[in-house]
């Protein structure tokens, strides 16, 4: 395993900087890595449901406003989420409005709320807005209010962050300079609480009429952010001071949070913690080596901020009554959608990363599945600094200036990733079946992992109300192979008896990770368990679908009560009866797989199922009448008018297919070709003109040999100072290049992507001296989204600059490929600059 920067990348060597702990913690991660495998034979993993768990209490919560003009109400109980008294468990997904172009946030939203977001979390920064002090900026793409009303077109909640301190990786953590230099900050000190007033006052002016009371979208606010401190005037005493002057700025709203972890101040009764689940890495860590697993890869059975460490109550956990295991619901905020790269930690962050959490933390307890980045975003230029979080200005790490991707499911230009698949996988699974789940009580298996590096247990757990459950499995952990599972299977006592799952044992693959249903109820047939993942379901004129994803390496078997069927059918497989169940295996998934099921009492139900990557790549659409599941690998979201959008990146060809099948080609922006057809689905193509576009790129400049990367002084918390990034303006020893985009590029496209291949340290994009975006070399290439900066159809000359990376720099890298240094034990090149048109296909409305 080679995990220091100087060892990963070709004609490397040891560095000699290195302290002492880097070695010992070297040598940790070696024997983690080289941990013994399960003992072979039966993996049986015991999970006791089988006493009845109480039904949950009043919530010790005191709230604003919560009943809507038209008497929905919001609410919540000791266990959950309440929407007008019926269990809920929404998805949440963070999207910074000051972070992303104006003309852009409805298109990026409507993507959100086609994945599956129910509410939209968004840190109102204040440094983005007054950054003069007394001169707000409520303007463009910082119009608080225009977003707010975004949200409420198209259905989707807002919880607004509103500080005054946010983090965000922002400059201060996003208080501007001034407040910095006028008083203490984050206490009850006068001057602060009087600057603080006056920002609640402008956020309340912006969003005055737009909360849930009046009919708008804002359900939730959340007041400052990672807040622990403690003393006269701070803490508790703070958080209610923050409370009372929200409410007296007309800031009014069912629901208050504060962040919940870093022993956070959490005054009882007032407001509701709301937790972070952890990030695939820790790009803030002083190290420059391979990390520990990850906490966010193991079930919290006994605290809601650390894995199977310590219990709620524990130092690092909430200490408060009111966050006591019982008195509230199990609700998260940050949960890692991706994780942004710092100047001396660069991961890259794999798809599975993010998909692995889902069962970990859903199967933990969380009752609120939030997303922190949901989208990613590029910061606003500063009228007197740049915004991003910095070492030069007392904070931990340095962030590129502009762009804050995260490597999310969304990026900072738009483009859908594959961790979105994977997330959609589970955000559908809570939209269909999280009124189900929200309720059910979490138990532990009858062994569990020592701790997060402990591979030689299955992770595992069961939440369940009464005999209905699902099994939460996770055998993934990123940077880390975990063992298959040999002859492996799920035995739950539940109160009306045992079920063994699958009903003979099967091996758990390594890296795969789902979620099962026990005695899911159908239609009038009692499912008795799965070993495929429940995805959604469909309503029809017919009868109800139920879908499934297959779990890549498990044999799909269903297994229903046969007393509750008048018959049953499938595409394949076999079917056999057997004490009273009902079993189907050996069924081949795929668009055409089907089980049909007919209840006693005559109802009928279908049971679809999808390979991993049919689901993965299917969006729930309504074409000729009646809900259906449309497959792609492009990108989609459905316009206001109920146009279906179709993206592609760099090819002008078109792929899809639907089920169930419309009798008629859809309405079409271009001719379709219909493909494979059969009762359960049908293929189309098109295929758009083919734009060929080619970038000139000239070398302005050769790069210098650059001096050693400085370190910073350490912050108090952290034993080591880290690599220190060049500030704006600083790259004179860079490679310069001039990249010239032909007039007329845009013309018929929504986008044109820039993909620039590049080895270096640091890279810049500049026009005409202007920063427009930057990046931290990672290994992956370089994808600028130019829309937004071609404000013309002229040819438009852009400038790269590329600063060499050193052989010794103290960075840690994951980079996907090697790197090769030269003589001059430094690199910085251009291996390639594409432009990629991004092609579009719209169906459902008439072809313009």
């Amino acid at each position: 395993m080679q995990s220091i920067f100087t060892s990963l990348l070709k004609g490397s060597r040891p560095s000699t900087f290195l302290p002492r702990a880097t070695s010992c913690a070297l040598l940790l991660v070696l024997l983690w890595a080289t941990a013994p495998a399960q003992a072979q034979g039966t993996t049986t993993i015991r999970i006791d449901a089988s006493q009845p768990a109480p039904e949950p209490s009043p919530a010790r919560y005191d709230g604003g406003a919560a009943q809507s003009p038209t008497g929905s109400v919001i609410g919540l109980n000791s266990r959950y989420l309440t929407r007008d008294g019926q269990p809920w468990l929404p998805v949440m997904g963070e999207f910074h409005y000051s972070r992303v172009p104006r003309q852009q946030w409805e298109e990026e939203l409507l993507k959100m709320k086609a994945a599956g977001i129910n509410i939209v979390a968004t840190y109102v920064i204040w440094i983005h807005h007054e950054e003069v002090e007394g001169q707000f900026d409520w303007t463009g793409q910082r119009d608080l209010r225009a977003f707010a009303q975004l949200c409420a077109k198209h259905g989707l909640l807002l919880e607004p962050r509103i500080g005054p301190w946010a983090h965000a990786e922002a400059r201060n953590g996003g208080l501007p300079d001034w407040v910095m230099k006028n008083s203490p900050v984050r206490v009850n000190d006068p001057v602060y609480l009087a600057e603080v007033n006056r920002w609640y006052a402008a956020i309340g002016q912006q969003l005055k009429g737009l909360m849930w009371k009046d009919g708008g979208p804002v359900m939730a606010i959340q007041l400052e952010n990672e807040y622990s401190a403690h003393g006269p005037g701070a803490g508790e005493e703070h958080i209610l001071t923050l409370k009372k002057m929200a409410i007296e700025n007309r800031l009014d709203v069912p629901l208050y949070f504060v962040t919940g972890w870093d022993n956070a101040a959490v005054p009882e009764r007032a407001v509701i913690p709301i937790y972070g689940g952890g990030y695939p890495d820790a790009p803030w860590d002083g190290s420059i080596v391979k990390l520990p697993p990850a906490e966010v890869y193991a079930f919290r059975f006994q605290s809601r901020v650390a894995a199977n460490m310590g219990a709620i109550g524990a130092a690092g956990a909430v200490s408060t009554p009111a966050a006591s295991k019982d008195a509230l619901p199990y609700l998260t905020a940050e949960i890692g959608g991706g994780i942004e790269d710092t100047y001396h930690r660069r991961p890259v962050i794999q798809p599975d990363d993010i998909g692995a959490m889902f069962p970990v933390m859903l199967g933990s307890g969380v009752n609120l599945y939030g997303t922190y980045m949901f989208h990613g975003g590029e910061n606003p230029d500063g009228k007197l600094t740049t915004l991003q979080e910095s070492q030069a200005t007392g904070y931990p790490n340095d962030l590129p200036i502009k762009s804050y991707d995260f490597q999310a499911p969304i990026g900072e230009y738009g483009e859908e990733r594959a961790s979105l698949g994977k997330m959609k996988l589970y955000q559908y699974f809570l939209n269909a079946f999280g009124d189900e789940l929200a309720p059910m009580t979490v138990h532990a298996p009858e062994t569990q992992p020592a701790n997060p590096a402990d591979f030689s247990v299955p992770r595992a757990a069961v939440r369940s109300r009464g005999d209905a459950a699902f099994i939460f499995c996770n055998n993934y952990a990123r940077g880390y192979d975990l063992p298959a599972r040999k002859a492996a299977q799920f035995e739950v006592s539940l109160p009306g008896g045992v079920v063994r799952v699958p009903k003979e044992p099967v091996v758990i693959p390594s890296g795969v990770y789902f979620i099962w249903p026990i005695h899911q109820q159908m239609g009038g047939v009692d499912l008795r368990s799965s070993t495929a993942q429940l995805f959604t379901r469909l309503t029809s004129a017919a009868n109800e679908i139920y879908y499934f994803a297959a779990v890549r390496g498990i044999a799909p078997e269903f297994a229903f009560a046969a007393r509750d069927l008048q018959s049953l059918r499938a595409s394949s497989g076999k079917i056999t009866t057997e004490a009273g169940v009902t079993y189907v295996s050996g069924i081949q998934p795929g668009v055409d797989a089907w089980i049909n099921l007919v209840a006693r009492d005559g109802r009928k139900t279908r049971v679809g199922l999808l390979t991993a990557d049919e689901a993965e790549s299917a969006w729930r659409v309504r074409l000729g009448g009646a809900e259906r599941l449309l497959i792609t690998n492009q990108d989609f979201f459905v316009a206001d008018d109920g146009g279906i959008h179709l993206r592609s990146r760099g090819t002008n060809r078109f792929a899809f297919t639907l089920t169930p099948p419309l009798a008629h080609a859809p309405q079409s922006s271009l001719p379709l070709t219909r493909g494979e057809a059969s009762a359960q689905a049908v293929s189309y193509h098109a295929q758009g003109r083919e734009r060929e576009l080619q970038a000139q790129v000239k070398v302005v400049r050769a790069a210098e040999q650059v001096a050693p990367v400085k370190l910073a002084p350490p912050p108090s918390w952290r034993a080591n100072g880290v690599a220190q990034a060049p500030a704006e303006g600083e790259l004179t020893q860079a490679g310069k290049w001039s990249i010239t985009v032909p007039a007329g590029a845009m013309n018929g496209l929504d986008e044109l992507y820039l993909r620039i291949r590049y080895e270096g340290d640091v890279a810049r994009l500049y026009d005409g001296g202007k920063l427009l975006t930057d990046d931290f070399f990672n290994g992956l290439d370089w994808q600028v989204g130019l829309k937004r900066y071609l404000a013309t159809k002229d040819a438009k000359t852009l400038e790269l600059e590329i600063l060499p990376l050193r052989q010794d720099a103290p960075v840690y890298f994951e980079t996907p490929r090697k790197v090769a240094f030269g003589s001059s034990r430094q690199v910085g090149n251009v291996e390639s600059v594409r432009l990629l048109p991004e092609y579009e296909l719209v169906l459902g409305v008439p072809a313009r």
